[in-house]
């Protein structure tokens, strides 16, 4: 993954890279074990874990003495670093963000401490986080075992200046063969301009988020209800070769290496008329600053043989088992996802920048949904994905653009890693998928 490397200043004057490992003391610490009031958080480096950062220690830290020294990695390292940490139980880090991949699986294996104690606190009132999410971070034995932080499904972002100047109109309901379409027709619509962003990094939470709901709505599964691997079938193939076509004939250059911020970065220079992502990255491009606030149009996510096509996702905060400072961690997770937390990034940064996807009454805040216009769709898209039912088939496991087992993140990577090539032109579709078939073959066997 191409390292975001931003500097942000902390309050007590200390500089810390996002992309280094060290941690990043966001209250004026250092890492210290046998502190109380000291916990080490282990996150993604997404706009609004920095925008946490920037508000820790003037806000938390000054209201409760605990400071939070956090180390703040890009999605693909950061994963890798979570995965030996908590599996080794090494207590560094009392808490990580975790997505509803991972908490189902870290629970089962013990690495995760219970959050029953912050879910029955009134005030953060539990029943107002959407309930989708409350049962996917939940585990076998019933106890909650993590909190969003933000909630996404996925959605299509459009230029609705560029389209109005084209003479082009967006369907509310797309299919991906008018995306295509459009794609080819916003081509040149501005200087430089290309039809449509799509991430083509090698990893499974990269190109393969995106790209696993295109093969859902193709027809096409990663295995069918009886763990036999699907991978090189007609109906993931079909998909695959849309898509790498699709970016290859109206992606700008570098898309082989495009991830979620590389996309991000292209809608909001004005370099594509169209990105289809994840819904949390409307808020940036709302925001104060961003030079396309306001130009934005939101449809949901294209199809083609099923209703809806949208991922259900959450970047959520989880304590390690092993940590001896699970008392402050509650608290610090009690109030990152707070009402109170967003109501904070409001006033501090807008409403726009608020990390939504998770609470019922911040799509019923009017200011929200002034400072947002992309709430409508970004609530209907998370209520109607559906996790259990993604595709035209039964599925062995959850997930919608993943697959719910330990072993899917190796083995997304691994078969991204050819898909992304054929991106580049550096290999074929047929290839890569072959490949991808007889490693998913040894995965299934496991199940069977």
């Amino acid at each position: 993954m191409r390292a975001k490397i931003r500097v942000t200043a902390l309050a007590a004057g200390a500089l810390c890279v996002a992309l280094s490992a060290s941690a990043c003391a966001g209250a004026g610490g250092g890492n210290s074990a046998g502190d109380p009031n000291s916990i080490n958080v282990l996150m993604v480096n997404n706009p609004q874990m920095e925008d946490l950062q920037r508000l820790t220690a003037d806000n938390f830290t000054r209201e409760t003495g605990i400071r939070v020294n956090y180390t703040v990695l890009p999605e693909n390292d950061v994963r890798a670093k979570i995965s030996q940490e908590f599996s080794s139980q090494a207590g560094q880090y009392d808490i990580a963000s975790l997505s509803n991949y991972e908490i189902p699986f870290y629970s089962a294996n013990g690495w995760l401490a219970p959050l029953d104690h912050v879910a029955s606190d009134a005030e953060f009132n539990q029943e107002d986080i959407l309930p989708a999410y409350t049962a996917s971070l939940t585990g076998k034995d019933g106890k909650l075992y993590g909190e969003p932080f933000y909630g996404e499904s996925s959605f299509l972002m459009y230029r609705k200046d560029i389209f109005d100047a084209k003479g082009l109109t967006m369907p509310e309901k797309p299919t991906w063969d008018e995306v295509a379409a459009l794609a080819a027709q916003a081509d040149g619509a501005a200087p430089g301009m290309k039809g449509i962003c799509l991430r083509g990094q090698p990893g499974w939470g990269q190109v393969f988020a995106p790209l696993t709901t295109v093969v859902n709505t193709f027809g096409g599964t990663w295995f069918d209800k009886d763990w036999n691997a699907l991978v090189n079938s007609p109906e993931f193939t079909e998909a695959v070769e849309f898509y790498t076509g699709l970016v290859r004939d109206h992606g700008p250059a570098g898309a082989a290496q495009a991830g979620f911020t590389e996309c991000l970065n292209n809608m909001s220079q004005g370099k594509v008329a169209m990105w289809y992502d994840a819904t949390s990255a409307a808020g940036a491009l709302e925001a104060d600053a961003s030079p396309v606030k306001g130009r934005i149009g939101y449809a949901q996510a294209p199809v083609k043989e099923t209703k809806s096509s949208g991922w259900l996702w959450t970047w959520s905060w989880a304590v390690q088992a092993a940590s001896k400072k699970q008392d402050a961690a509650g608290k610090f997770i009690a109030w990152a996802s707070s009402k109170k937390y967003e109501e904070l990034v409001a006033s501090k940064l807008g409403w726009s920048k608020v990390p939504s996807g998770k609470r019922i009454s911040t799509y019923e805040n009017t200011e929200f949904q002034q400072a947002a216009p992309f709430f409508n769709a970004e609530r209907f898209a998370i209520e109607n994905a559906d996790p259990t039912n993604p595709g035209v088939q039964p599925r062995p496991a959850v997930g919608i653009q993943f697959v719910g087992i330990p072993e899917f993140a190796a083995l997304g990577t691994r078969v991204s890693q050819g898909v992304s090539s054929a991106i580049a032109g550096q290999g074929t579709v047929a290839d890569a998928l072959a490949k991808g078939q007889e490693a998913a073959q040894k995965v299934g066997d496991k199940y069977k």
